[in-house]
């Protein structure tokens, strides 16, 4: 193997001046399509293509043409006067006035509809009846449109603006156009599915660009910081940048987009690739400190370091595949992102490293980071603890792990979706209006098969279901309101059946845009269908959810069997499903995964087991620390544990190929471990320093998942190096035939560079 590592290393600095041009020729192919990588801004995105949930709900949206609605919210004492709605109606007709909005509703579009309808259900009164007044009329419609387009105190208005999906204008230009209006007009907010996308995509795109510049600038002022060196400052920033070209340029190629996870891509491959530029730091300024020149410190280097990169690399990467398995899209797509990042590191370490570390002479050695040498006396020491109770310290591991393992079964899923984003952002503050004041921000939908005429029979089976989710579900804040609705308010009880059609006539003129919202021809099947709208509190637990959508489903198809209960609540609901099933099915995933790369990398099952349990037990310690401490998991969390485990094998990966080869140079135990703490220790303490100051930069994203990401994946790293340096050498030892009874009293807690060479 040695000799294999030798010629590798020795042709890669050999043809050092041809990878570097390969570099740069493929940064020149890759620039273009890698800016032209975009997010799929789709809430379809978050599931998988097979989901059945999601097949209803593309029903939905085709059916009656897109689905996307706006709530523009705001204050207004004065509301059910003449003023207040007279005020709503210029607002109502800014809004309509922005491009991408195909109609709105609100009390004073209704007012305006209202004298039609009043000629249908008295039809000898010649009187003007307003939406505000005290006639039967006009009291129906209120009270029919409470929590939709007022609140039941009558001081919130909300204008419902109908989304253009076929306009050309981006859905976040119109969004944008909608908030700053109703900021300036009434000091209002904006709700509703697609400001909520829309403003995740935004946080999205800007975290990217804001965390992978911070994240590359604390990196480098780290690596500068440690080792005093500009060159060994720039090296894995240009690493970094190659591998972000190739990988964008990657997705672009093979057809894939962002996803709502995806500001993490870039500070994720910073911390991946300065991390495994520092064991290479540390390995060359060791072999420098010996006496050998640059070239063949850098081929002492590689011959020691590349098998261990590569197989890092590997498990980087089968880490983060594990999380293919996801029915959650963004989860998904963050695993085919991130693997092929990995994957691609290794392949720009291959190209730039040789070329950078050699071209010129200035400032190419890395000097000693302050505090090392302290560091290397504490590496040591710790072998000696390993050494003189090894019981003792395997007993604490177990209870710590066993105790806070425990928290685990005291995990719950978060289920607010405005959660995931800070409590003073303007889409948080608009869902805290909308549940205290309109009866929940949960929109959802029941979708039933029709005819192209709603005969008075066919509504009043609607009416009549319509009533029993009101009864029966009277505990549950659930508020519906359909077509039907209307039409009975309308139409006088005499000569009902004759009243009915001219009813729906005069509506579908008067408010053409909501008639199709609410009753539409499927254009792919030419089948109609009709459709109910529901309305409950977001801020449930997922059973409260589930156990409403379970009865709402049930009830619906006494009534309608072929009835479709579906909309964003209830994707979302499913989703919380997905979440708690793929943290646990993922991380098995990559236990088998990475359990059997280990096991190809070191050809045996004993060494393979040891490497996981290190690695294995913080994250199962972290996690379950989430669980006494009653944080939820959201999808930031739910991806930690293979991610975590993907990331800190490397450290076990390095320690066990060192101390092999300690072993096979004819090294007792226990001098192999000690040799190996102070060399391979040093760069683990040193990496994951990378790793831990890389991955804060996450926890200053605006979007919650990727917060917790990061804080989380900072904690199972610095467990993972407890577990590394404690755990691994401790198992190391225990597993061993021919254990030291002590420390050979010539390496006895000394920094083992002053003992001998590397060989």
């Amino acid at each position: 193997m040695d000799d294999t590592g030798t010629r590798f290393a020795a042709r890669l600095i050999a043809w050092r001046w041809w990878l570097l041009a390969t570099a740069v020729v493929l940064a020149a192919a890759a620039w273009r399509p890698a800016g032209a990588l975009d997010f799929d801004r789709s809430i379809e995105n978050m599931f998988v293509t097979e989901d059945t949930g999601l097949a209803a709900y593309r029903q939905l949206k085709q059916t009656f043409g897109g689905n996307e609605i706006v709530l523009a919210v705001y204050e207004d004492p004065a509301l059910l006067e003449t003023r207040g709605i007279d005020r709503l109606a210029q607002i109502s007709a800014a809004l309509l006035d922005t491009p991408g909005v195909a109609g709105v509703l609100s009390l004073a579009t209704l007012d305006e509809a209202i004298q039609p309808i009043l000629r249908i259900r008295y039809p000898l009164s010649r009187q003007e009846v307003r939406i505000t007044g005290d006639s039967e009329l006009a009291m129906a419609f209120r009270k029919m449109l409470v929590g939709y387009t007022h609140s039941a105190d009558g001081q919130l208005a909300a204008v419902v603006c109908l989304l253009d999906t076929a306009a050309s204008t981006p859905r976040r230009e119109t969004v944008d156009q909608l908030r700053i209006k109703i900021q300036s007009l009434a000091d209002g907010e904006v709700i509703g599915e697609a400001v909520m996308v829309t403003d995740g995509f935004r946080h999205v795109e800007e975290d990217g660009r804001r965390l992978g510049s911070t994240c590359v600038l604390l990196l480098a002022a780290t690596i500068l910081l440690c080792f005093r060196s500009i060159r060994w400052m720039i090296v894995p920033a240009l690493i970094v940048q190659l591998t972000l070209l190739l990988t964008r340029a990657t997705l672009t190629w093979a057809g894939l987009k962002l996803s709502m996870v995806s500001s993490m891509l870039t500070a994720i491959v910073t911390v991946v690739a300065t991390a495994m530029v520092v064991h290479v730091i540390v390995r060359f300024r060791e072999f420098r400190n010996l006496g050998h020149p640059a070239s063949d410190a850098l081929k002492q280097t590689l011959r020691v370091l590349a098998v261990p990169i590569a197989w890092a690399c590997v498990t980087d990467a089968v880490g983060f595949a594990a999380l293919l398995i996801a029915d959650v899209g963004p989860v998904h797509d963050f695993g085919i992102m991130m693997a092929t990042g990995s994957l691609l590191v290794m392949v720009s370490l291959i190209l730039l490293l040789p070329g950078l570390v050699l071209i010129g002479s200035y400032d190419r050695d890395p000097h000693q980071a302050w505090g090392e040498r302290y560091l290397d006396l504490q590496l040591a020491q710790l072998v000696d603890v390993i050494q003189q109770r090894p019981g003792l310290l395997a007993g604490i591991a177990v209870i710590v792990t066993l105790l806070a393992g425990a928290g685990i079964t005291q995990l719950e899923v978060e289920t607010d979706f405005t959660k995931n984003f800070r409590a003073n952002s303007p889409i948080v503050r608009g869902y805290d209006t909308a549940e205290e004041r309109l009866g929940g921000a949960g929109i959802w939908d029941i979708v039933l098969p029709a005819e192209k005429t709603l005969e008075p029979e066919y509504l009043d089976r609607v009416l009549a279901l319509q009533d029993r989710l009101r009864t029966e579900l009277s505990g549950q804040s659930l508020r519906v309101l359909s077509w039907a609705d209307a039409i009975e308010a309308s139409t006088p009880s005499a000569g009902r059946n004759l009243v009915v059609p001219l009813a729906q006539s005069v509506m579908a003129r008067q408010m053409p845009t909501f008639t199709k919202a609410l009753h539409g021809q499927d254009p792919d099947s030419g089948r109609y269908y009709y459709r109910i709208m529901l309305r409950s509190p977001e801020r449930r637990s997922a059973d409260e959810k589930n156990r409403l959508i379970a009865d709402v489903r049930r009830i619906s198809a006494e009534a309608f069997p072929a009835a479709e209960v579906t909309g964003f609540y209830v994707l979302l609901a499913k989703l919380i499903d997905s979440i708690t099933r793929d943290q646990w099915t993922s991380f098995a995933a990559a236990i088998a995964g990475i359990g059997i790369t280990m096991l190809i990398a070191f050809r045996s099952f004993r060494l393979a087991a040891i490497a996981m349990v290190p690695n294995v037990a913080p994250i199962f310690i972290v996690t379950g620390a989430m669980g006494w401490y009653g944080t939820k998991i959201n999808m930031g969390a739910a991806m930690i544990a293979a991610v975590s485990l993907g990331l800190s094998i490397d450290s076990s990966i390095h320690y066990i190929f060192a101390f092999q080869r300690e072993r096979r140079a004819g090294q007792r135990v226990i001098s192999s471990i000690l040799a190996v703490q102070q060399r391979v220790g040093r760069a683990l303490v040193f990496s994951t320093l990378a790793l831990i100051v890389g991955f804060a930069v996450l926890t200053t994203s605006q979007f919650i998942p990727t917060v917790y990401f990061g804080l989380l994946v900072c904690l199972t790293m610095l467990g993972g190096l407890l577990g590394n340096l404690v755990v691994l050498p401790l198992l190391l030892r225990l597993q061993a035939e021919d254990r030291d009874s002590a420390l050979p009293t010539s390496v006895k807690i000394q920094p083992l560079t002053v003992v001998r060479g590397y060989r």
